[in-house]
């Protein structure tokens, strides 16, 4: 095991950067659990002072006070602030050990007839709640533990200092077992969780994704476009099928390997026409449908379906279908051949809440653009323009 791998609690570095997002949230669920400990432990000492209960003084009201004003000031950054606390939780945590360390060192210097126990119980209790990097974390129980004993020997009898070195050199290498123990398990737990939601996405992409064009397939573009229907308000919607013309004989003509890069080169052209962004399909499970954005299927073979949103009027409708079939038409790959398709399309109307009703109007558009000739636009009513 490298060095590198140590630091890292048996991983390698890009393994444990992978955790990162789970190891700050886990650092600030923790730094606010301790820190509420904290708080209640001195409000209570703070009560057993001002009440000269269980051994406890009213000589220690300054102290406790002082630490509990300093536990609700933190408090409140983790609570009211969460975005600041893990956009600096390296910081946060760091302020948290030191907060927790000093308070156990100012506690073993108030009580300088007794060896320390406070100050010890912290230091195992911060090696086992933070994660950190571990030459670092042990950096700084060393730098901790060396501050401790150094007021020890200046407050305490030697005997006592004495004693106060030899629990805090057990202590410190139990904690430093136990840090490396627990965090290698957790960060082990991180790493399994992430390849569990990286099996889940690619599992979620390839029951969505067509896999010769990364268009939608059909089932998440029905369901998908239901969702949109029933989410709508008063928003401008057009459905088009895109159905290839001749794409039989360029099957039997040319072979099928040539046909499925023809089918390629158009899941591409619609998704340069529409805008889509290639890389959405690694997101999917993050798609916003409210944002008006166009959707696209394949629905097998030689047959394509978008959802046309975000325009406002079907002569915006007419151009965007028409720059599509203009970009197939000027695509070669058969001496001079271009690539035809027809277009079947229909307007969503506000009382459309059944996506499949919609679909009938296209596909009887896109027979009537089939009849007509081919390679061109049809509505559900006329043929509005035609291509080369």
């Amino acid at each position: 095991m490298t060095s590198r791998s140590v630091n890292y609690y048996g991983y390698t570095k890009e393994s444990y950067l992978e955790c990162s997002a789970l190891i700050r949230l886990t650092n600030r669920k923790h730094i606010t659990i301790l820190t509420t400990w904290f708080i209640l432990i001195n409000l209570f000492y703070l009560v057993f002072s001002w009440l000269n209960l269980f051994g406890v003084n009213q000589e220690r009201i300054p102290f406790y006070a002082s630490s509990l004003f300093t536990g609700i000031v933190f408090e409140v950054w983790l609570l009211v602030f969460p975005r600041s606390v893990e956009k600096h939780i390296y910081l946060a945590v760091f302020a948290s050990i030191s907060m927790l360390l000093a308070y156990g060192i100012l506690c073993s210097i108030a009580e300088p007839y007794m060896p320390a126990t406070m100050f010890l119980i912290l230091l195992v209790l911060t090696s086992l709640s933070f994660i950190g990097s571990l030459f670092i974390m042990i950096a700084f129980a060393i730098a901790g533990v060396a501050a401790f004993l150094a007021t020890s020997y200046l407050y305490k009898t030697f005997s006592i200092a004495y004693y106060d070195t030899y629990n805090a050199v057990i202590v410190i290498t139990l904690s430093i077992a136990l840090h490396y123990t627990f965090q290698r398990t957790r960060v082990s737990q991180f790493i399994l969780y992430q390849r569990d939601l990286q099996i889940q996405k690619e599992l979620e992409i390839k029951s969505s994704f067509d896999a010769l064009t990364s268009l939608l397939n059909r089932g998440r573009f029905f369901s998908m476009s239901e969702e949109i229907l029933r989410m709508r308000n008063n928003e401008y919607i057009a459905l088009c099928l895109l159905d290839l013309d001749g794409f039989k004989q360029i099957n039997d003509n040319l072979g099928h390997q040539m046909g499925d890069k023809v089918i390629q080169v158009v899941g591409k052209t619609i998704i340069s026409g529409l805008d889509l962004d290639s890389d959405q399909r690694m997101n999917i499970s993050a798609w916003d449908l409210k944002v008006q954005r166009s959707i696209a299927g394949r629905l097998g073979g030689d047959e394509f379906i978008t959802l046309i949103r975000g325009k406002s009027s079907r002569t915006e409708v007419i151009e965007l279908l028409q720059k599509i079939l203009d970009s197939l038409n000027a695509q070669h790959f058969d001496g001079d051949r271009g690539i035809h398709a027809s277009f079947g399309v229909t307007e969503l109307s506000s009382q459309d809440f059944d996506i499949d009703n919609a679909y009938k109007r296209a596909d009887e558009a896109l027979y009537e653009s089939k009849r007509a000739g081919k390679n061109q636009i049809h509505f559900s009513s006329d043929v509005l323009l035609g291509g080369d």
